[in-house]
């Protein structure tokens, strides 16, 4: 699909959505995926990043189809993974990069009006030049330990709370670990949103837990918006 010219309202509007529960897709089958995707969606999240490293191309392009017909039908934002030339084609809202994902100054240029996410693991450098690149969404973790890359690099929460106040114009979204019993210290570190996978797709109940983690996480959040008017 064509990509119409830079339109920085819409790219600000995207960016102020990028908040609370950012699920990201699991590498499963389509049915699983889908069904626990569209009762997270009803029980609340507005973020969703598509990732599967093990589907082949034409697979990744089947199950791209089918999220966002969930996201747009929920008005989410969709975020593709680690694949300019997918978010290209399907028109998403965003793309995501780590560290050997693309070159980010070109994925900017390449996608003017979508927003641009950037790992960060642990280095405050790195998000830096992400920034320079011009990185909208920076992305920090493991910020516990995690079953899905249980060999990551920890970033503490301290780390959050850095880069909350260095990157003004950015979003802060921490990784790794997190679930319904820390995400209220997530957010309370001041992340704007809280990126996760087995706290929802490996839930008995994907919307109830959906739900939980979209409570806690606004507690925390409230607790940071307090620590910052009294400090």
């Amino acid at each position: 699909m064509a990509m119409s010219a830079p339109t920085s309202t819409e790219r600000a509007a995207r960016l102020a959505r990028m908040t609370g529960v950012y699920l990201l897709t699991p590498d499963v089958g389509d049915d699983h995926m889908l069904t626990t995707l569209e009762q997270a969606l009803d029980a609340g999240v507005s973020v969703v990043q598509y990732r599967n490293k093990r589907a082949a191309p034409g697979e990744r392009r089947r199950q791209l189809s089918g999220v966002q017909r969930l996201t747009l039908a929920h008005r989410a934002l969709l975020i593709v993974n680690d694949d300019i030339d997918l978010a290209l084609e399907f028109d998403v809202d965003g793309v995501h990069l780590g560290r050997d994902d693309g070159d980010l100054a070109q994925a900017r240029r390449r996608l003017p009006r979508a927003l641009l996410g950037a790992s960060c693991y642990n280095d405050i450098q790195r998000a830096e030049r992400a920034v320079a690149c011009g990185a909208d969404v920076l992305a920090f973790g493991s910020v516990f330990p995690s079953m899905t890359k249980p060999d990551a690099v920890r970033a503490p929460l301290a780390l959050i709370t850095e880069a909350r106040t260095r990157f003004v114009q950015q979003r802060v979204v921490a990784i790794g670990g997190i679930d319904s019993a820390n995400i209220a210290a997530v957010s309370g570190a001041g992340a704007h949103a809280a990126a996760l996978i087995s706290a929802v797709f490996d839930a008995p109940d994907p919307a109830h837990a959906s739900a939980t983690l979209q409570f806690e996480f606004e507690r925390g959040r409230r607790i940071h918006g307090t620590q910052r008017t009294t400090v």
